[in-house]
């Protein structure tokens, strides 16, 4: 009779840590468990260490890279200031490429064992921590993104797999909790990139402080904004839009998805402003679903991966040279989609099977895919062809 009552509340505890509400927090964190996993990470770290390609040239790639430098001096500051397209740039660049060094010196770390790296990691993420208090001027919310993107998945390494010590760990978390989430929490009204880019940081953030409130916002954010960035068929005859945005009209939805009134399913809100920024807005949504997945809920098997899956797939097909017809932006696009398939290609194609011919000969051409200088970084290295 008692093993009877273990076994049903054994069954109970499991059906509820499986079954919990969709976007929600997970009854507790996995880590690291941000992007990239502890077995993702030993799947690389063993694919190097035996020379096998395509892990050892992108782990060449990172390491000859300015972001894998020991000699690295950070440059923080107290207020980062970031107008329209970094004009003015007082800190921008510095304290995004400070956060992808902080994340590649993580790396580096965990695959060589080289405690140096882990010195250069913390060292980098301390000067900031120490320093910085305010992002201002119209960039501010993107650029917190960006930044914010970095920070938590260099902190979630160090912090979980590390053995040495990392005195100001409080002091990072302090940062990341009172002058990065609060920029970026309630969202952007701005074109879907921001708020994507915005919600990867929220979401990533939340896993390190271990902040369920904030996950479930944030995740909340991102399926709305995710359903409103990448049309379906089965959306209707107008995209999605989100709450707040007054979208109420053909007209309007229109000149929000920069002049295109015809739509398809793969099609970008800004698919027909150009590739990059389209290519900012995927890799987000294929990041927050990466660190979904390792949270437990794996979000690549709802409309999440179905328009991510179609998104890739759509901007591939053109960014490898397709014809472009005269429905389509015009009849001419912007290329230039950026580094940005392989975790999508890896959990859509490899793990779910799904067949994407035009997203895989784009993420085998662009092997090994390197850092977008933003937010993204070293992604063969860490998803490419990795099963776990």
């Amino acid at each position: 009779m008692r093993r009877t009552a273990l076994l049903a509340a054994a069954a109970a505890l499991v059906a509820g840590v499986l079954a919990w509400p969709a976007g929600a927090a997970p009854p507790t964190f996995v880590h690291p468990g941000v992007t990239v996993s502890q077995s993702q990470l030993d799947f690389t770290r063993s694919k190097v260490n035996t020379g096998a390609q395509p892990w050892k040239g992108a782990f060449d790639r990172m390491m000859a890279s300015k972001y894998a430098d020991l000699n690295r001096t950070p440059k923080p500051r107290a207020v980062v200031e970031c107008g329209s397209y970094s004009n003015p740039n007082h800190g921008c660049t510095d304290e995004r490429e400070d956060a992808i060094a902080a994340y590649t010196q993580a790396l580096a770390w965990y695959i060589t064992r080289d405690e140096r790296h882990a010195r250069k990691a913390i060292q980098l993420m301390d000067a900031w921590s120490a320093t910085i208090r305010d992002h201002t001027n119209s960039n501010a919310p993107l650029q917190t993104g960006w930044a914010g993107s970095s920070w938590p998945k260099a902190a979630e390494l160090i912090k979980h797999t590390y053995t040495g010590n990392w005195a100001n760990s409080g002091r990072f978390a302090t940062m990341l909790r009172t002058v990065y989430l609060p920029e970026i929490i309630n969202g952007s009204n701005s074109n879907g990139n921001w708020e994507l880019s915005m919600m990867e940081a929220a979401v990533g953030i939340a896993v390190f402080l271990e902040d369920k409130a904030s996950y479930d916002k944030a995740m909340a954010k991102f399926r709305t904004r995710t359903a409103a960035y990448v049309y379906l068929a089965s959306d209707g005859d107008l995209p999605k839009t989100v709450p707040g945005q007054n979208l109420d009209t053909r007209d309007k939805i229109v000149r929000y998805w920069q002049g295109q009134g015809t739509f398809v399913t793969g099609l970008t809100q800004e698919t027909c402003r150009d590739f990059t920024h389209t290519g900012y807005g995927l890799s987000a949504i294929s990041h927050i679903a990466e660190t979904s997945r390792i949270q437990g809920q794996d979000l690549y098997g709802t409309d999440v991966g179905e328009r991510l899956r179609h998104a890739l797939g759509f901007q591939a097909r053109y960014e490898l040279g397709a014809a472009v017809p005269g429905w389509l932006c015009g009849g001419s696009v912007h290329r230039g989609l950026g580094p940005v398939t392989e975790v999508g290609h890896n959990a859509l194609a490899n793990r779910l099977g799904h067949a994407m011919t035009n997203t895989a000969t784009l993420t085998e051409r662009n092997r090994p895919a390197g850092s977008n200088n933003l937010f993204v970084a070293w992604e063969t290295l860490t998803h490419g062809d990795n099963p776990s």
